[in-house]
Order: C-alpha cells, then structure tokens, then sequence
C-alpha cells in the first residue's frame, strides 16, 4: 500500500482531486479549448481583417498567452495538461500505433531551440498579432504538424522535441508551485512492472519517457496524468515544491540526464531569457528608430534582413558576450577548475526566473489591458447570426484593471523573478565554489543587473497596445 502523502497533494482534494483521477479528465479539458481554437480559426479565415476586431488575434496573443503565464506562475504547466493539439491526434491513434522511432539525431532540443526563435522572428516579421488570417493559419498548421508526427512516430515527440510552445511551458514551469511526482520512493522501489512509463492495460503510461522515480522537476512534464492513471500503487501526485530548486540539481534526471551536460537545453534556456527582452523590444518605438537605421546603412527596403541583424545580435552575439565573459571571469576570479563553456552551462539556467519574470511583465500588460477585447466581437458575431440578446457591441471595453497599476506590478513581477535569478546563481556558487562563492557569483550577478535594468527601461517605453483599438 502506497504511503500517506506527508504534504499537500491535490490529487487528495475533494472535488478537483476526483475529477483529476477521472481516465476522462484531460479529455474534458481539451474539448472546450478544442472548441475555442475551431471558433477563433472560424473567425480568422471568415471574420474582420482587423485584429481588434477578431477572435483569432484577440484570443491567442491576447488571453492566451496571458493565462498561461498566470497558470504557470500558481499551478504548473496546464495548457500543455489541456492542450486541444492533442485532441485529435488521440483520437487517430486509436486507429493508428506508430512503431517507428523518433530519429536519434533528434531526441534533443536543437530542433525545438530553433523553432522557437524562427516562432519569434515570425511573429514580429508578419505582424502575426495584427493578422487573424495567418494567425488562423498558424493554429492550423500546429494541429497538422502534432497530427502527422505523432501519426509516424511512438510516444510524443511533437510535445517532446518540436513544439515551440511546449518548450516555453516546460521552462515557464521551473518556477510553478507545484510539480507531479511519486509520494514514495519505497512504493517505486518494490514496484516491478514500472507502469509508469510503460502503461498498464488501454490505458498508456509516459510518452515523454519520464520515469517518475527518477523524475526530478518539470521539466519535459506535460501534466498529461497518464502516470498518476498507470501506477497500480496509488503513488502519484500533484505536489507542492519550492519554486526553482531544480535549477541547481547537479544529478541525473530522468528523461533529460544531467542538464549541464545539455548545450541543446541551455541553447533553449537562453532564447527563452533573452527572447523575453526581445519580443518586448519588438513593441516599443525605439526598435523602428533602429530598423529605420540599420535599413539605410544596409541600403534595403525589405525588413528581413533588418530583422534578422536584431535577432542575431539578441539571441546570438548578446548572450555570446554576456554568458562567455561571465563563465570566462567566474573561472578566473573564484579558480572554478572548469572551461568556460562548461561554467555558462551550468548558470544560464539560474537566468530562468528572471526571464519568467520578463514575460510575465510583458503579456500582464496586453492581458490586463486588453482583457475586455472579447466582449465587442463575441457581441459583433452574435448579431451577425441575428442573436441581439447579447447587445450591441461596446468596442469601448477593454482594460481589466486601470491603466496605471500596470507599470508597479511589471516593476514587481520583473523585480521577482530577478530575486528568482538572485537565489540560484547564490545556490550554484555556493555548489560550485563553496571557498569563493561571492567572486564565482559576481560575474553573473553582473549579468543579472544588466538584463534586468533592460528590463525596466523596456517596460518604462511607451508600447504598442496590440490587439486593441487602442493599439
């Protein structure tokens, strides 16, 4: 029998811990998001032109970007838990058991990092958040992409190695709250058929190849729950942890092996930091002042190139310079008998909370100022289908809040998570240099500074209100 669980778990809760322990739950919670992605496609490829007046600009770079931060800062990664991508394909493989293999070259996060900056490099050259028909069209091509994947290959591999907003959620989530794992170690230790991650009977177990035992934090963790359903012994939760403390575990982990070991996990780690300072970066006047500069002096009109000089200079030489002349001083200041690149290894992941922190800043602003949005266009559709009760639409509606709190609580949310950033690289000297743990740390406290000083000087610049008319 599985051991009382000594702390909090949810999974113990009265109404939400029943209906988690549903076979059916995850299923239930993608139907309505399912729902939603078909309305907002609907409306992009038939609706407005207009992004203020479109569910399919509204609700993805508005809400939806808002909820997942604000889920993973109080729960965990819930959206990949009810992911409407994962909707269909489950129910094509109830036809379809794909027996090839994920190809070995891939099972890493190469491909995902690269994705992820080609995400953001798209989203500011096609002006996604202005325009409904490619952003209906980039929803479409994420549910083809998981169909066919996961139609060819075993477990999950989209989730896995490929989906650019699933990396964001399992980094997003080093910092959430809560976390799902065993109850027991002595349970797991006398279990012999792993079901786990091998699945027990129709119902299947891990596809991210997780073994919970040996599973240490969130990351690569979709809350799916197909563990907690396998596991004979009851052995499985959702438990509370101290946020971030994975982020200087030095031990192998299941599913990941030894993170500092992991160019490809650190090369994600930094598009998500210093991502985070340029999609903001994207939003504010003094990026076309530059784009303006750079297409003179490259004698261009189209803004690709300008484009891609930004984005290289923000994801490539910034961080080049920033990470190695960090790693290159802690090495000499504190005597780490270790080479450069081994050190940036081991502390980019400290620089995780602060850059939670930069995209929490970042979508509060277009989520609380433009939370009402819905409303108008859920009216505006309703009358086109001759429904009046709903009204008529009050394109007036728009903040959530009053415009000025907003600049103290981006200020606070930024400020948390550089205190995030603080106590990690404090822990990962203290591991690393535990005779010169303040000069191994100065060099990225440095760092820290620099980044979150951008921070705020971004956040303090007037910035587009996308997605609203007020924008």
């Amino acid at each position: 029998m599985a051991n009382k669980p000594p702390t909090l778990d949810l999974l113990t809760l009265p109404l939400l811990g029943r209906f988690w322990r549903w076979r059916h739950a995850r299923t239930a919670m993608q139907i309505p998001l399912l729902l939603v992605a078909l309305v907002v496609v609907w409306d992009g490829f038939t609706g407005s032109p207009l992004a203020p007046r479109n569910l399919a600009t509204i609700l993805p770079w508005l809400h939806y970007r808002g909820f997942v931060i604000l889920a993973l800062l109080i729960f965990g990664n819930a959206f990949c838990m009810a992911c409407p991508f994962m909707l269909p394909r489950n129910a094509l493989r109830r036809f379809i058991q794909p027996a090839r293999h994920w190809p070995a070259r891939l099972r890493n996060k190469w491909l995902a990092a690269a994705l992820f900056a080609l995400f953001l490099f798209v989203y500011e050259r096609y002006d996604l958040w202005s325009t409904p028909w490619w952003t209906a069209w980039l929803i479409v091509g994420y549910f083809i992409t998981a169909l066919l994947l996961d139609a060819l290959f075993e477990g999950a591999p989209f989730c896995k190695y490929v989906c650019p907003l699933g990396q964001f959620n399992f980094l997003g989530s080093l910092v959430s709250p809560f976390e799902v794992r065993v109850r027991s170690q002595d349970v797991c230790a006398a279990c012999t058929t792993h079901d786990c991650l091998r699945g027990r009977g129709t119902q299947r177990g891990c596809e991210l190849w997780l073994f919970q035992p040996r599973k240490v934090g969130n990351l690569d963790c979709t809350f799916c729950l197909d563990c907690v359903h396998a596991c004979p012994h009851d052995n499985i939760g959702i438990q509370p942890r101290l946020p971030a403390a994975e982020l200087w575990f030095d031990g192998a982990r299941s599913g990941v092996g030894r993170l500092f070991r992991r160019a490809d996990f650190a090369a994600l780690t930094t598009i998500f930091v210093f991502g985070a300072l340029l999609n903001a970066f994207g939003m504010v006047s003094p990026v076309y002042t530059l784009e303006a500069w750079l297409a003179d002096l490259l004698h261009v009109q189209s803004e690709t190139p300008v484009l891609a000089i930004i984005f290289g200079a923000a994801l490539l030489l910034e961080p080049l310079l920033l990470l190695g002349g960090a790693a290159w001083l802690t090495r000499h200041l504190a005597h780490v008998p270790h080479t450069p690149v081994h050190i940036a290894l081991r502390y980019v992941y400290t620089l995780v909370p602060f850059g939670v922190g930069m995209w929490a800043a970042h979508y509060a602003f277009h989520f609380l100022s433009g939370f009402w949005s819905f409303v108008p266009v859920v009216q505006s559709i309703a009358l086109e289908f001759g429904i009046t009760w709903l009204g008529r639409p009050h394109w007036e509606l728009a903040a959530l809040v009053p415009l000025a709190w907003l600049d103290p609580l981006e200020w606070g949310l930024i400020g948390l998570g550089a205190f995030g950033s603080l106590i990690a690289i404090t822990e990962r000297a203290q591991r690393d240099a535990p005779h010169a743990w303040q000069r191994a740390a100065l060099p990225w406290v440095g760092v820290l500074l620099v980044l979150t000083l951008s921070a705020l000087w971004l956040m303090t610049q007037p910035m587009e209100m996308r997605g609203t008319l007020l924008g």
